[in-house]
């Protein structure tokens, strides 16, 4: 995958700095606030339906009579885009082929490639490597941050878009990969195979301060696999002897429902609910499965780009446990898409119903969730990335650590 970037390539990233670069990548081109199924659309049409009528009758008439050939396809997806755009929704989207294929990497955690982020060189016009996925393909090759790709396959990597890179890698004739790196000064071979490249959604750490052990989570996105990777990482924290957690979802911009569900299942019992939908003013509440009652306080931190699923995970602790929210004010989406997969490999995403709060609420556009402590976030940290700026994990920090 890839990220464009004319500034100059630094030497090294931290970790922070991965995990933003890795988000940034997915997020290109996708809506925010993102809290979606996946569904398999089967047709039905009523012959008794005048509208499909109308629209079959001039499909016909166009196919027959325009002047010139008439590429079917297109015509259908053009189509489909323009009922999306009738809908006056922002999150019914029509996507085409690539925005599918882009779509679905962000969303399912994982994809087939050799796992490098890249930039173009601006001096030398090489495709440039700024990081490598580990366990990734490129990893086991010996691929390393800052090596500059002179070809693959025989083709000049400076002929190359970051695009054109990405989407020859990902061509399925190209199974095996021939590298020409320029590293230090020197050329280097590299051959390696594509596999399957997990995404990293979820990191975590133990922050110690004044004696306490505090876990602390970030989630960049809620792909499929985020549940099993947060689960993963919450029991390694206990392990540690953690006193309590803070979940990180800033810029998180949504994604998968059952992915959030299941997170939140770890946490709430099947007295509590989750979170609740209206569809067509019909109400279906959504309790959890948990059993054992948490023993340790819980802190979230949020902001403006927190989006759908994040917002269910911030409601749905704060009404349950009372969670603090600390951060600014989130995104305010409040509705739930499902993705309709076309044979063409085509898809679009739908709004079908609203989700709210366990306690009702609906925080749809402008109400998003307000925090219990609002806390910029110090300009210093954009500009650094380091943790000794951000004044809102910090704030966090000071909560859970204060002596009771």
């Amino acid at each position: 995958m890839e990220t464009n970037n004319k500034n100059k390539i630094k030497e090294s990233f931290t970790t922070s700095e991965v995990i933003i670069l890795v988000i940034m990548t997915f997020i290109i081109g996708i809506s925010i606030g993102n809290l979606t199924h996946n569904k398999i659309k089967t047709t039905k049409t009523s012959g008794n339906d005048e509208y499909i009528s109308e629209f079959i009758n001039n499909y016909n008439y166009i196919v027959d009579n325009y002047y010139d050939e008439v590429n079917k396809k297109e015509l259908i997806d053009s189509a489909i885009s323009g009922m999306m755009k009738s809908l006056d929704d922002p999150y019914s989207v029509y996507f085409d082929e690539t925005e599918s294929e882009n779509f679905n990497i962000t969303l399912d955690g994982s994809y087939r490639g050799i796992g490098v982020q890249i930039t173009k060189n601006d001096e030398t016009k090489n495709i440039t490597i700024v990081s490598v996925f580990k366990d990734s393909p490129a990893f086991k090759a010996g691929l390393k941050v800052l090596d500059e790709i002179k070809s693959v396959n025989g083709q000049s990597s400076a002929d190359m878009s970051t695009s054109d890179f990405s989407s020859f890698i990902r061509s399925k004739d190209n199974t095996s990969l021939d590298f020409v790196v320029i590293r230090d000064g020197k050329e280097i071979n590299i051959t390696l195979k594509k596999d399957n490249v997990v995404l990293d959604s979820v990191t975590s750490k133990i922050i110690e301060r004044n004696n306490k052990k505090i876990g602390y989570i970030y989630i960049g996105i809620f792909a499929s696999n985020t549940d099993t990777q947060f689960i993963s990482a919450l029991n390694e924290l206990k392990n540690k002897k953690m006193d309590s957690l803070i979940i990180d979802v800033r810029s998180n911009s949504g994604g998968h429902l059952t992915s959030v569900n299941n997170i939140l299942e770890t946490f709430l019992n099947s007295k509590q609910i989750m979170y609740q939908f209206n569809q067509n003013g019909k109400i279906t509440k959504i309790y959890g499965k948990g059993k054992k009652k948490i023993d340790y306080d819980i802190v979230l931190l949020g902001n403006e780009a927190s989006a759908s699923a994040s917002e269910v995970l911030i409601s749905s602790l704060m009404e349950n446990l009372n969670s603090k929210f600390i951060g600014k004010k989130t995104y305010g989406k409040g509705t739930v898409q499902e993705m309709i997969k076309l044979s063409d490999g085509t898809q679009y995403k739908l709004t079908v119903k609203k989700w709210l709060t366990p306690t009702g609420k609906w925080i749809n556009d402008t109400k998003g969730i307000v925090p219990d402590i609002e806390v910029d976030l110090d300009q210093k940290y954009f500009e650094t990335l380091q943790e000794s700026y951000d004044t809102q994990l910090e704030k966090a920090i000071e909560v859970l650590s204060s002596e009771k």
